[in-house]
């Protein structure tokens, strides 16, 4: 399915905002792709050659010209200034860019910005207007601070995995790197946030959150539940559960030909509309709860008996909350996902093949401005791609002896 095409250049929320990304990964550089989705302008601060480690890192085995698709994802519409942080004639013209930014991001382990120079406190001196956003992956204090910050590792310490799945079922982690992207969010949020309070104390300061405090905020119900009654036990769901703790009928349950989704709705009600008799006195919302496991069955028992949009056409006319449960393909396919239009084409100049470029479909922003949807057809950079005009526009300079650290605009 092809994407929208970039719109021409309209005001956004964060234009004339610059952004220093030294993040890897995915955390980091999400929180930064967050904000050149709303007009801010990203630089990506890489290592010389071979760049960020995330270029590496390819989701599905899958890269395309040298990057996998997740960095390409991920980095669109950043420059990229390769510059050796070991190195002092390299660190003294970042410090430069820092000066002049309006915000940094960082996801290093605790103690890493700081042995360079960099850290919060460091950078404050160089630039009190600085918004400083850092990622960690358990905070920096405890005795977890110094342990890999990777989002498998963060779920399994939050304990996230015992809440999917089944009674009998092992430990079920969420599919996809949800710590990194919660903590995206997180971060996104806190910097725009102190970028407001700039603009009212003309001061910046620091963000901080982490992938565990990501994580643990997600299951605030949870928690909220766990320390203010004594009486509360962790539990699984049951068969066809969605939620341990929801009542009948929430769950996903079998049909003829796939799957139906069930929220929250009158069990009696739905009894009557799917011919199980069994259910149709079941209208004190208690049992719905201390009866669950016996109504899902039932539910179940009826719901395989004919295709998923059979009971579609039954149920969503009497306005019960339902959905089907699409597979990849029948979302990419369904008119739903059409009329959303997330997808857009993105293009960078090709390193294979000079002169040509290649293209990639991608995700949009989720976020609408003023009824305009935030696309951008900036692809990923290469490594070093916009260094030399980086340093000449910060520094006024290049490094003696290097026409462009790490390679010059391509």
């Amino acid at each position: 399915m092809a994407g929208i095409e970039a719109e021409p250049d309209v005001a956004r929320p964060l234009a004339g905002i610059t952004v220093l990304d030294f993040s890897q990964f995915l955390a980091g550089p999400v929180a930064a792709l967050r904000m050149a989705d709303l007009g801010a302008r990203v630089i990506k601060i890489e290592r010389p050659v071979v760049g960020e480690l995330g270029r590496t890192l390819a989701f599905a085995n899958l890269s395309r010209d040298g990057d996998s698709l997740t960095f390409h994802a991920m980095n669109r519409g950043k420059e990229s200034l390769a510059a050796d942080l070991k190195s002092s004639t390299d660190l003294e013209l970042v410090r430069k860019l820092v000066a002049s930014a309006d915000v940094l991001i960082e996801n290093f382990r605790p103690g890493v910005m700081r042995r360079l120079g960099l850290d919060f406190e460091s950078a404050r001196v160089l630039n009190p207007r600085l918004v400083y956003g850092s990622i960690s992956g358990y905070g920096d204090a405890g005795p977890w601070a110094d342990k890999p910050g990777q989002d498998l590792l963060a779920q399994a310490r939050s304990g996230l995995p015992w809440l999917s799945g089944r009674e009998d079922d092992p430990p079920v982690p969420v599919g996809l790197s949800i710590a990194d992207h919660l903590a995206s969010c997180q971060l996104a949020l806190g910097v725009m946030a102190m970028l407001v309070q700039r603009e009212r104390t003309g001061e910046g300061g620091l963000v901080e959150t982490s992938l565990l405090e990501g994580l643990l905020d997600f299951q605030f119900e949870l928690l909220t539940a766990y320390f203010n009654d004594e009486r509360f036990e962790l539990r699984r769901n049951g068969i066809y559960g969605a939620n341990a703790y929801l009542s009948a009928p929430y769950g996903v349950y079998p049909t003829r030909d796939g799957y139906v989704a069930l929220a929250m709705y009158p069990v009696s009600k739905i009894g009557a509309l799917i011919g199980a008799p069994e259910l149709e006195d079941c209208s004190d919302p208690l049992r719905w709860a201390s009866e669950r496991e016996s109504i899902a069955r039932t539910l179940g028992e009826h719901l395989q008996t004919q295709p998923t949009q059979h009971w579609l056409d039954i149920l969503e006319p009497a306005d019960v909350w339902c959905a089907p449960v699409l597979t990849l393909s029948e979302l990419a396919e369904s008119e739903g996902f059409a009329a959303l239009e997330m997808l857009q084409q993105v293009r960078r100049a090709s390193l294979a093949a000079p002169g040509e470029e290649v293209e990639l479909t991608t995700t949009r922003s989720p976020l609408r401005i003023n009824g305009r949807r935030l696309v951008d057809g900036r692809g990923a950079p290469h490594v070093g791609e916009h260094t030399e005009r980086l340093w000449k526009e910060f520094a006024g300079q290049v490094p003696e002896g290097s026409e462009a650290p790490g390679g010059g605009d391509v």
